[in-house]
């Protein structure tokens, strides 16, 4: 049905009648779709959009007695305490140092995983190794870390097997030198099969006829994957890779607080676990509240440069 253009009406009045009648007919036609949609919508602006009102008292100095609007205003100086404090760089240097173990390591790993997967002729070996690698993935952060809590005690598997090859125990993790080692590591065993699902999804995609034309090329396995494979599931790599360093500064908090200990402070100790302490422990809400959002500013930047250079150097982009 056609709206019929009336004489004398302007045409953006006319425009603008024809959206509200689509737009009106297509929620009556999907309406228990977006009935559906409303407890999204409701979780993202009660526990996202609603707590930004909060972060004013990031420029104040709090008081719970007081209250949000009654606490007395400080601007800045909360910021300025922060950046001149002794934490500071050790803060940033250790978010930034466990943030790009994780880039360089970790995010390659799913990819890496997907094409050997992808690989596999037996559909047997391939759900096999798919079930095990996912499995991580569906435990409790608390559990995985009690799991390594008793692996790498002084008592532990991993130390058994050190001291039947003949080494030295090693307390993995009362030793600041190994904290990175062994988180990093262990966010890879519990994520690599999950984040290969995707990559998966994205090479069933690909069209067959291009790997049976690069084989009446003469082109080995090893050259299909570079010029098919990996061609075909790039816009999928940058996209996930834009919203991970959208999350560069977050690392994984639960998990460092449930690992670490004063005297890995050196090397575990992140801008998250800080805030927790300050925030939570100490009741400091308001200085808490500059550093986690001075944190989120340097990853909604991040973002935003990632997502901008992506757009200028490719087709692919989140907006």
């Amino acid at each position: 049905m056609m709206l019929n253009k009336k004489p004398g009406l302007p045409q953006a009045r006319v425009d603008k009648n024809a959206f509200r009648y689509r737009a009106f007919r297509d929620l009556m036609m999907n309406k228990y779709v977006y009935l559906m949609l409303v407890p999204v919508v409701a979780y993202y602006i009660i526990f996202f959009y609603l707590p930004i009102y909060g972060l004013q008292i990031a420029f104040k100095d709090y008081s719970i007695g007081l209250g949000m609007w009654a606490s007395d205003w400080v601007g800045f100086q909360h910021f300025v305490d922060f950046f001149n404090s002794y934490y500071f760089w050790r803060l940033l240097r250790n978010t930034l140092l466990l943030s790009s173990y994780e880039l360089l390591f970790g995010f390659p790993a799913s990819i890496l995983l997907a094409l050997l997967l992808n690989e596999l002729r037996s559909v047997l070996i391939r759900r096999t190794v798919q079930t095990i690698t996912y499995m991580p993935h569906f435990i409790s952060i608390v559990v995985i870390s009690g799991i390594m809590v008793d692996f790498l005690s002084q008592d532990g598997l991993i130390n058994n097997l050190i001291a039947w090859f003949g080494g030295e125990p090693i307390i993995f993790l009362m030793e600041p030198e190994w904290f990175r080692t062994v988180f990093v590591s262990s966010n890879i065993w519990q994520n690599i099969g999950w984040g290969s699902i995707i990559y998966l999804s994205a090479m069933s995609g690909i069209d067959p006829a291009l790997y049976e034309a690069s084989k009446v090329d003469g082109a080995s396995r090893f050259k299909q994957v570079f010029h098919i494979t990996l061609p075909g599931i790039m816009p999928t790599i940058v996209i996930l890779l834009i919203l991970q360093i959208g999350n560069f500064m977050m690392v994984g908090m639960e998990k460092i607080l449930l690992l670490y200990n004063s005297t890995t402070y050196e090397t575990a100790d992140v801008i998250g676990t800080f805030v927790y302490r300050k925030g939570i422990l100490e009741a400091n809400f308001s200085y808490s509240a500059a550093v986690g959002l001075f944190n989120s500013l340097i990853n909604f930047t991040l973002l935003v440069v990632a997502n901008a250079i992506s757009r200028r150097t490719s087709d692919n982009k989140l907006w």
